[in-house]
């Protein structure tokens, strides 16, 4: 074989192993294929929750209920949108079939609930020890909320959460009945212990207040929700 020839052999053998090289650098690189991180949650994001949370708070608050943390997909309880507003929803028509999405954020406010979150931005796209440091960080200010708030009792809606919501309601001087539930995600097992737990919590809560377990419009409920509320 001449030298020319060779030459040319190696040329071609170079191109066709940098040929990978190169698909990786384009569009179609397997580095494209890695999970995106999630958009940062903005300030816009966390006040359009603030306000619409602020339009549903009752003027007595009975029932405080304390999520991990609002979802990085964008869904909101008080949207009407997220698992966990279909989970206690459910428990609601469980006492009363008529409520509907219509009027269920209503109801819920009239008979005395509110929902707040122990860490104010999304982190369930957080690995958990990152999930467990962020819930740390916000107990203060989760304290600070349970003390201008007062509720007659809470409900943790994540069991991890307990510990930080304990303390939290401590550190506030605040004591009174404190409900543990597991999330009410994919397992039914979970969501049958969610609604086994919440239903006769709601049951009582009713006989106490002669308000929660009747049909709208016996349930002293206004037309409308409360105006918004500026922060």
């Amino acid at each position: 074989m001449s030298i020319r020839r060779l030459n040319s052999c190696v040329r071609l053998r170079c191109r066709v192993r940098r040929s990978p090289v190169k698909a990786s650098q384009s569009g179609s690189s397997v580095g494209s294929l890695q999970p995106r991180r999630p958009a940062a949650d903005s300030a816009a994001a966390r006040l359009r929750r603030a306000r619409l949370r602020h339009r549903y708070r009752p003027d007595q608050l009975r029932l405080l209920f304390i999520g991990e943390a609002p979802p990085a997909s964008g869904r909101f309880f008080y949207q009407c949108d997220s698992g966990l507003y279909r989970a206690i929803r459910d428990a609601f028509r469980a006492i009363h079939p008529s409520i509907t999405d219509a009027d269920f954020l209503s109801v819920f406010q009239t008979a005395g609930c509110y929902l707040i979150d122990a860490c104010p931005h999304p982190i369930d796209q957080l690995d958990r020890p990152s999930r467990r440091a962020a819930c740390l960080a916000s107990e203060p200010l989760l304290s600070l909320t349970i003390k201008k708030l007062q509720p007659q009792a809470i409900v943790t809606v994540v069991r991890s959460i307990r510990g930080n919501v304990e303390r939290a309601a401590s550190r506030a001087g605040w004591h009174g009945p404190l409900t543990d539930l597991p999330y009410p995600g994919r397992w039914l097992r979970h969501r049958n212990i969610f609604l086994a737990t919440l239903v006769p919590t709601l049951r009582a809560l009713g006989r106490k207040t002669h308000r929660i377990a009747r049909v709208r419009n016996r349930w002293d409920m206004p037309s409308t929700p409360k105006s918004r509320v500026r922060l």
